[in-house]
């Protein structure tokens, strides 16, 4: 044998550089071909490049199925195993598939099969599958002869008119049967069922998408759009029933935009929800075709008994639950992350969840950020768009691309099945046409056939006599002697008036290009009616850790509310209605066991909060990012907003600009609940950390409760729970930096602490104008329900320190002082709300003036054992 090779080695030319032009040698062993071997390389590169492309690791765009995808729905298809009929073994199909169709391994279809089972995995799974199919945990699937499947109702979309020549077929591997080369594919399946694959020099990844926005942006982009004929095809529409069917569809172009397009589709809807951020990475990614989306777990901070804890009630898509549970816990023993004291999975049928429980000192929003930072909590979406183009081609596409792609592939789906339906209705036309001849002369006809000696001669004979075609004799030849009842004879000539119409609508929708836009859009309307869901994922349209742009939010009046136990909402101010002096009010919210009310703000939806806590410290929320309340609801837990520590309360909260600088030379003067004040500058708080800032300083276990603006001049005035009051100029407290302690403001007896602050100028003089009331007074409301307004000017203005004046007489019947505002002209309404969580909203107008030491009117009516809690008030510029 040794010796043969060396023969044969002798014989063949030298080995070249690859440059060298192919040539044959004849030899004893017969014809050698001789190439360069880099030539032949690189061809066979080329050639398994292009194989893996098409052939295995892309999708093509029509129908965005891989060839394996689409073997498995047409095997199933084929084989009749479909959504009404039972589940077949799956080991069954993945046979059907192995031996007509797809000539790999029995592992490649089965996996497939299976992803087109999980429901977290496709946003629509085309295959319904039974058993163990794999878990969001990683859980293999069982074996492929434990489990069944069959087809799902939407996947019947894809293959729906498949029967009616509407896609080219190909041979098989062996040529023994035929295969789909694409699908007609109604569903635009590319963008719902996404793509995941690496080929050779290439690879795709694309997310899914909700079936409701990508219906509405091809009804968009075809609603602007047309599909212009040269002059040419325009002779071809003489002959709808031309081989070639493009001629008749045009060349579609669109005006659309992709903002257009984007005005429908917000962004990947994933099986999994979760949350994704930036409105900008999301629009590059359907203009280019490429780019990274940040995907975050939805998670929500719950407070238990004692603690708090994290709730994951959705994952970033393709997570690997058990994975990130070990991920978390490893992180925790390893102490890269600290205020976690158990994890538990808890998901159930119900869904899934992780619970997260944290230690009593933790901060939760700072432990749910360091989760977000270190673990798959968070993600990134690399998307790239690439697909096989409908000539083959793998190309990079922008989502207007993909749409066109799928408009024209209906276009000619459309005309195809309306080509092959008309040429059946004029098939049964003809024959229709002479069955109502024979009819009319059926006596005629009987006799030709009676003295016919055979079939064949009959036939022969009434095409002669008749002029019948060979078809309309032989089923006349077919037909029933029923059929010559006088009924029969009109189910004939009505079946044959309706084929007629059916005829005059196809060649009017195959000749008109605008008419087959119409049913793609009708079409796509009746799979949204009966497959469209809600989105899933939560879109954000600000980056993760960035300020939203406030335009897009719409600017309008609120009410922001929170209660004792740091629950925040907000409200439009119309949800209070208005009531008489003196009634019950109505239920402000539902709450949990001893919570109460305790701030209300009026506020825009474009204005920032600074939220100060009992321990100093300023913290920075936007009011649009306060979640929006029915009357009744309980809120969110402040604590998912902003960084507080579980011990902190908040004690006030201030609406600014979102650029603080614009207030000027103005002031925050700060009151402690044991009358200690403090005046600094408000452009020391234009930077405000995620963690917040040191806005007081604090000692003897000592708390701030007042905040207020002031514009430098201004006078303050204090009141205490016991009805004391007093009244100094700002300018008796100098300014100091953030990080400082205050001044004693007022002097306090026993149990006494500052409930109320207010500033305003020192003087007032009402405008000239008789058609207003004009009044500047201090709205008091005590504990049990009494009010009053008493002038500013009966407040007579002292040094800071003392002991203050009465603002009311106080008993039993009236209880401490609950809340105290100043009252201007501009002031519309007060809305009090109880400890037990009861409402109420009150005109000022009905609301006396008295003078300072007297004790009030009723203004609500507590229920027994409940207190008023809180007070807020209402301009006119609010309720416009």
């Amino acid at each position: 044998m040794a010796k043969e090779n060396q023969d044969i080695r002798s014989n063949l030319p030298p080995i070249t550089n690859g440059d060298q032009i192919d040539t044959i040698t004849q030899t004893e062993y017969g014809q050698i071909k001789t190439v360069g071997l880099v030539k032949e390389v690189e061809q066979a590169y080329v050639d398994y490049a292009m194989s893996v492309i098409v052939s295995r690791a892309l999708p093509d765009v029509r129908d965005g199925l891989k060839p394996v995808h689409r073997r498995i729905l047409y095997a199933m298809h084929d084989a009749g195993i479909s959504h009404k009929s039972p589940y077949k073994k799956s080991a069954r199909v993945v046979g059907e598939v192995l031996g007509k169709f797809h000539p790999h391994g029995d592992s490649s279809v089965y996996d497939a099969m299976v992803r087109l089972a999980q429901d977290f995995s496709m946003r629509y799974p085309l295959v319904d599958g039974q058993g163990n199919f794999g878990s969001i945990d990683g859980d293999p699937p069982a074996q492929m002869r434990y489990t069944e499947a069959r087809l799902t109702k939407i996947s019947q979309e894809l293959l729906k008119d498949i029967e009616k020549e509407t896609v080219p077929f190909a041979d098989n591997f062996d040529a023994s049967q035929q295969e789909p080369t694409v699908m007609p594919a109604l569903l635009p399946n590319l963008l719902l069922m996404g793509a995941d694959g690496i080929a050779v020099g290439m690879a795709t990844k694309i997310p899914p998408h909700n079936l409701k926005e990508v219906a509405a942006a091809i009804t968009s982009l075809i609603k602007k759009g047309k599909s212009p004929i040269s002059q040419q095809t325009q002779k071809q529409l003489n002959n709808p029933e031309t081989d070639d069917a493009r001629l008749l569809i045009g060349d579609f172009e669109s005006e659309a935009t992709i903002d257009d397009l984007l005005e429908h589709i917000k962004g990947p809807d994933f099986p999994t929800g979760g949350e994704i951020f930036d409105i900008n990475a999301i629009r590059e990614v359907y203009t280019t075709g490429r780019g990274r989306i940040i995907i975050r777990a939805v998670a929500q901070i719950v407070e238990k008994k004692n603690h708090y804890a994290i709730q994951v009630t959705e994952l970033p898509f393709q997570v690997n639950k058990a994975n990130l549970i070990a991920k978390i816990a490893d992180l925790v023993r390893k102490k890269k992350i600290d205020g976690i004291s158990d994890i538990r999975d808890e998901s159930d049928r119900r869904g899934l969840t992780i619970a997260i429980e944290l230690k009593k000192d933790a901060v939760p929003k700072k432990v749910l950020n360091n989760l977000y930072k270190q673990t798959e909590l968070q993600t990134s979406f690399p998307a790239n768009f690439v697909a096989l183009a409908s000539d083959m081609h793998p190309r990079l596409m922008t989502l207007k691309q993909i749409l066109n792609e799928y408009v024209q592939h209906r276009q000619l789906v459309i005309v195809r099945r309306s080509q092959y339906e008309l040429r059946s209705a004029r098939a049964r036309a003809h024959i229709l046409e002479g069955l109502l001849k024979a009819l009319d002369h059926i006596d005629e006809i009987i006799q030709t056939i009676k003295k016919s000696p055979d079939s064949e001669t009959a036939k022969t004979n009434l095409m002669d006599k008749f002029g019948f075609t060979e078809i309309q004799a032989q089923a006349i030849l077919d037909m029933q002697l029923r059929k010559l009842a006088a009924l029969e004879r009109q189910k004939i000539q009505d079946e044959y008036d309706e084929l007629m119409k059916r005829i005059d609508t196809l060649l009017k929708l195959i000749t008109n290009t605008g008419n087959i836009l119409n049913t793609i859009i009708s079409e796509l309307n009746e799979l949204v009616t009966t497959y469209g869901d809600d989105r899933r994922t939560i879109v954000h349209k600000n980056a993760v850790d960035e300020f939203s742009d406030e335009d897009l939010i719409a600017k309008e009046e609120t009410i922001v509310t929170l209660t004792k136990t740091g629950y925040i909402k907000r409200m439009p101010p119309a949800t209070f209605r208005s009531q008489r002096r003196g009634g019950k009010g109505v239920a402000g919210m539902t709450k949990k066991e001893e919570d109460e009310m305790h701030l209300l703000l009026a506020a825009s939806t474009h204005d920032h909060l600074l939220v100060f806590t009992n321990k100093g410290q300023v913290h920075l929320l936007r009011v649009w990012d306060v979640p929006e309340g029915s009357r009744t609801s309980k809120g969110q837990a402040v604590v998912n907003l902003i960084n507080i520590n579980p011990e902190e309360k908040i004690q006030a909260i201030l609406a600014v600009p979102e650029k603080i600088e614009d207030l000027g030379d103005q002031f925050f003067f700060f009151t402690t609940r044991s009358g200690l004040v403090k005046r600094t500058s408000i452009k020391q708080f234009k930077n405000i950390k995620s963690n917040g800032l040191i806005a007081i300083s604090l000692k003897n276990n000592d708390e701030l409760v007042w905040v207020k603006q002031t514009l430098g001049s201004d006078h303050i005035l204090l009141v205490t729970k016991h009805g004391k009051s007093i009244r100094f100029p700002e300018t008796d407290v100098r300014p100091t930096g953030r990080d400082t302690m205050g001044v004693r403001g007022i002097t306090l007896h026993q149990d006494d602490y500052v409930l109320g602050m207010e500033t305003f100028a020192p003087t007032f003089t009402p405008p000239q104008d008789k058609r207003r009331k004009y009044f500047r007074d201090l709205l008091i409301v005590t504990s049990h329900g009494i009010g009053k307004r008493t002038p500013l000017e009966e407040y007579p203005t002292q040094k800071r320190g003392g002991q203050g004046v009465k603002v009311a007489t106080l008993n039993n019947k009236t209880g401490d002082i609950a809340g105290a505002m100043m009252v201007t002209q501009t002031a519309e309404y007060l809305i009090i709300t109880t400890k037990e969580a009861q409402a109420i909203k009150l005109p000022i107008k009905n609301i006396p003036q008295l003078k300072r030491p007297t004790q009030g009117v009723i203004l609500m009516r507590p229920k027994s054992g409940d207190a008023v809690a809180a007070t807020t008030i209402i301009d006119q510029t609010t309720t416009e």
